[in-house]
């Protein structure tokens, strides 16, 4: 025991001389370029008003769920939301999970099994990674975004494969080439899971049904934390493997599940953005306000995360907190997290932000670079 706590010492001690060490605080009242709200729905008055509505009409709501799914805890109004879920998707089926990090822990731990390979971007979100080693199988990274790639991969198995990808990345801001990776996966008659975790509200309810791949798509994993303002996270999919994720998935089987009010919550948020799809385009048009400040970004220029590469923890340091003194509140992204020299500010677009704060944002960093 003893022993023990000296080594997480000596780590949480290397990471403060670092200065990489984590630590909890209260949310900043700063300027927000830095939340996944990208629409604004997590303050929307209009959006609490009506949720408010709901629960003054049925109190109920908030009563805790008293088990798991496959117990008690598995409610009409769960129900309800998840065929709500898969018709508004246009899939068979959909499956809701707590959080995101749960779906994915739950759909990757569970599909492929120890006789499988599992091929990966290489920045991938790290529930990926993790339910990875719960699995068993075998996990080969692919060069981010890099088609090459992943077929010299494809071309060296002769195991059945799956490939992992998101639509949309949040560490670099870039779209994967979805609709090119579905062509490969069909062809090496690979299985191809995606993450919509940044995509979905931004561009509508995704970019798999933007570009009609719901056929071609195994599951995909679609959370509600981010535009939708919400918690929650619905693995898309047809009737069969949601059967088998109910029978197989212990992050699904072994949890109680969350309170009704979170399940109404997502289908009052898809509501919602049906009757406000001008938040939408106002994002895009920050997006293109920001682009045209001239600021080096690898992000795609309609993505409303926007990487700037600051090497080196300290200079970052620096710049994050000449930021916060102005007003601004935003996230910087160190080393290790991401790889030393591609250490960066990650500038998150929304639709309430005014032309005058992003023009005044772009400005500082300018004069900093």
């Amino acid at each position: 025991m003893l022993k023990s706590i000296h080594h997480f010492q000596e780590s949480l001690e290397k990471r403060k001389e670092e200065g990489t060490l984590r630590r909890l605080q209260s949310r900043s009242e700063g300027i927000d370029f830095y939340s996944n709200d990208y629409l604004g729905f997590a303050r929307s008055k209009e959006l609490q008003n009506i949720l408010l509505k709901k629960i003054n009409d049925n109190p109920d709501l908030l009563s805790g769920s008293t088990g798991s799914r496959l117990i008690s805890g598995n409610s009409n109004v769960v129900i309800t939301t998840e065929s709500f879920i898969a018709k508004k998707h246009r899939v068979s089926s959909a499956l809701l999970f707590p959080s995101g990090y749960h779906a994915n822990l739950a759909l990757f731990s569970t599909l492929p099994n120890r006789h499988d390979t599992i091929i990966v971007d290489e920045q991938i979100h790290r529930s990926v990674h993790d339910a990875c080693k719960i699995s068993n199988a075998k996990k080969i990274k692919f060069k981010h975004n890099d088609l090459n790639d992943l077929e010299n991969v494809l071309k060296k198995q002769d195991r059945h494969c799956y490939i992992a990808i998101e639509s949309l990345y949040s560490m670099e801001g870039d779209f994967a080439p979805i609709q090119k990776i579905s062509e490969m996966a069909r062809h090496y008659n690979a299985d191809l899971l995606l993450d919509e975790a940044h995509a979905f509200g931004v561009f509508g309810h995704g970019l798999i049904e933007k570009y009609n791949l719901q056929d071609q798509i195994t599951a995909s994993v679609i959370t509600y934390g981010k535009a939708l303002g919400a918690h929650g996270a619905a693995i898309l999919c047809n009737d069969t493997v949601k059967s088998y994720l109910i029978n197989f998935a212990s992050p699904f089987i072994y949890t109680t599940s969350a309170q009704d009010f979170q399940w109404m919550s997502i289908k009052a948020g898809y509501e919602f953005l049906e009757s406000n799809l001008e938040a939408a385009e106002k994002l895009q048009h920050n997006i293109k306000t920001f682009r045209e400040q001239g600021l080096n970004s690898p992000s795609s220029e309609k993505s409303p995360i926007q990487a700037i590469v600051i090497p080196h923890n300290q200079k970052l340091g620096l710049l994050q907190k000449i930021l916060s003194n102005e007003g601004f509140a935003t996230y910087a992204i160190y080393s290790p997290t991401v790889k030393e020299g591609t250490e960066r500010l990650r500038i998150c677009l929304h639709s309430f932000n005014t032309e005058k704060e992003i023009i005044r944002l772009t400005g500082i960093i300018k004069e900093f670079n």
